[in-house]
């Protein structure tokens, strides 16, 4: 057993800033080429809708029943939606923990309300309440998912605070995603990822995966000196030190509990696949 000096892994941070300014890119050239210029020629036909897999899950219903899609979404989310599920069954909500810009820009505002907040934040909200808050994401998943179905319309566009983020400036924003994409910022100041934690439903939807996946989140009891040091470390407030995997539906596989990151301890919490935890971790 060797207690180690943590250097945090930049990966994660570069590929966050690369999905970011790569969303931002198309949707502000997309913008361009509506009025008729363009910024880059080869991405004139990507949009927000083309690169959301959201879109694909919703529209699952109407291409099933008239082989069609709905309004504003392109065939390019039904196979980002595969892409994501694929990966998700693999190692679980590596896009909400990795790629999504809503998370990622989140937990760039956390940054500064940890600063301001030091030790109250992300402990503003009682257990009591927030083992209860964070079912309501399915609940808006099946909403948004019905609702769509029956209307045949991208209905979510007018609350979605990722679309309000990148188009703030477009008349197709509606006040209410404005509105809601301000609140969660200002929540982020407080609380860590709350639109993941409480109201996303992709988001939801991902979550699932963490029960199946092939790649888990292993402790090893036998190595763990219980610091709490994981725990800390997730912005999901998962309690990672009192389980031997982690099966939560909170779960974005950032990885940030891990031996690699957050535990001081080599091999003791672990990105692995099932197979190889009978009987421990591997040491």
């Amino acid at each position: 057993m060797r207690k180690k000096t943590k250097k945090k892994p930049m990966a994660r941070t570069l590929i966050q800033i690369f999905f970011f300014a790569l969303v931002a890119l198309i949707t502000v050239n997309h913008s361009l080429v509506e009025s008729g210029k363009t910024l880059i020629p080869f991405l004139s036909a990507a949009s927000l809708h083309a690169i959301c897999p959201f879109g694909g899950v919703v529209t699952l219903s109407e291409f099933f029943t008239t082989g069609n899609l709905i309004q504003k979404i392109h065939e390019s989310s039904i196979v980002l939606m595969t892409i994501a599920v694929f990966l998700a069954i693999l190692f679980g909500p590596v896009l909400c923990g990795w790629v999504c810009p809503l998370g990622t820009i989140q937990e760039w505002f956390g940054k500064l309300g940890r600063k301001i907040f030091k030790k109250k934040y992300n402990k503003v909200v009682p257990y009591q309440y927030d083992k209860y808050l964070r079912y309501l994401r399915y609940g808006i998943l099946v909403w948004v998912v019905y609702v769509t179905a029956v209307t045949g319309k991208l209905v979510f566009q007018e609350y979605d605070p990722y679309f309000a983020l990148f188009n703030f400036w477009s008349s197709e924003v509606a006040t209410g995603s404005l509105i809601i994409l301000g609140v969660t910022l200002a929540m982020s100041l407080i609380i860590e990822r709350p639109w993941c934690k409480y109201a996303c439903p992709y988001g939801a939807l991902m979550g699932i995966s963490n029960f199946f996946r092939v790649f888990k989140i292993k402790r090893n009891t036998s190595t763990c000196i219980s610091c709490g040091a994981c725990d800390k470390a997730c912005p999901m407030n998962i309690t990672v030190s009192g389980t031997d995997a982690v099966l939560n539906h909170q779960c974005i596989s950032c990885m940030k509990c891990t031996s690699e990151e957050a535990c001081p301890i080599d091999n003791t919490i672990e990105f692995i696949t099932s197979s190889k935890v009978k009987g421990g971790l591997p040491k």
